[in-house]
């Protein structure tokens, strides 16, 4: 079973992805995949790239953090409830809902209740 990704790569590397494909008289995705078998076969052999993360928070984060926490429970609330109002809804009609009826009859109701809204 074979399976279809979209990965984005450097174009230098495209380039020789495709020299290499043309050399072999092979495709691209067989280069590719033969890269990758080679890769998971013998990790230790390829460079890891370096990655360069800081261990904790940033500063402007973590002023936030301490500004949050000096707010007191209930202006907390307001202050979500703020950030709640000015972030604009991805839906029209509300919040998600689950809504079930007890006959068609009960369904066309509510939906003709809507409509007057």
């Amino acid at each position: 079973m074979q399976s279809r990704i979209t990965i984005t790569i450097p174009q230098d590397l495209v380039a020789a992805a495709d020299q290499k494909a043309l050399t072999l008289d092979r495709s691209r995705s067989w280069v590719l995949v033969e890269a990758l078998r080679q890769y998971l076969r013998t990790p230790g052999r390829v460079s890891e790239p370096g990655a360069t993360y800081s261990v904790g928070i940033g500063p402007y984060r973590q002023s936030q953090l301490e500004a949050d926490i000096a707010l007191t429970p209930e202006q907390r609330v307001r202050e979500a409830e703020r950030t709640a109002r000015s972030v604009p809804s991805a839906h029209q009609s509300g919040p998600n809902q689950f809504l079930s009826f007890d006959s068609y009859e009960s369904y066309l109701d509510w939906k003709r209740r809507q409509v007057g809204r």
